[in-house]
């Protein structure tokens, strides 16, 4: 252990600050950020987090490889001293220690806009055990508020899909001349 595992990539008063009465999403039985569920706590990521199996919790997304805690740490590290560029955001289950839930919003600065920012949701994941609970869509909404809350400009995300749908009930839309495109290494 380095001193450090429990340093929140972001302040944790975010969490409190975002206007969750401005979400787009219903919830039936009400749940927030502040209160997602009996025995769930909403809260930045940590190092920590790696022991309370976050990165077996993205293998559930996508395919992650091998990754040390060295690796982790090193990362983890690299988002920290980018200020205000990473806001991951956990659901950690305190009746076991375990990360059941995550998502990242990632702002890029710009020039445009009058040097404005553009966010980005990125990894959002919840553990098979625990889909049904509103938890994907409590972490989307909370990162689309927190966008406009740190100053973006606007807030975009990839999906597949078979999602598309999900992600139009909260605002996002496929707009028309827009194309994604990508080049994978």
């Amino acid at each position: 252990m380095n001193g450090l595992e429990d340093v929140p990539l972001f302040d944790p008063n975010l969490v409190r600050e975002v206007n969750f009465k401005e979400c787009s999403g219903t919830y039936n039985p009400e749940i927030s950020p502040e209160s997602p569920g009996e025995g769930l706590l909403m809260r930045p990521l940590k190092i920590s987090d790696y022991d309370r199996g976050f990165m077996e919790l993205l293998k559930q997304l996508t395919v992650v490889g091998d990754v040390s805690r060295e690796q982790f740490e090193a990362r983890f590290n690299s988002m920290l001293g980018c200020k205000n560029g990473y806001y991951t955001v956990v659901i950690e289950d305190t009746t076991c220690g375990q990360v059941i839930g995550a998502a990242t919003l990632a702002v890029e600065q710009k020039f445009i806009h009058e040097c404005s920012s553009k966010g980005r949701i990125e990894d959002v994941v919840v553990d098979n055990k625990y889909r049904g609970k509103q938890l994907g869509k409590l972490l989307l909404d909370f990162l689309t508020l927190l966008s406009r809350h740190v100053g973006c400009y606007k807030v975009s995300l990839e999906c597949k899909d078979q999602v598309v749908k999900f992600y139009t009930n909260f605002g996002y839309v496929k707009e028309e001349g827009q194309n994604y495109m990508c080049r994978r290494f």
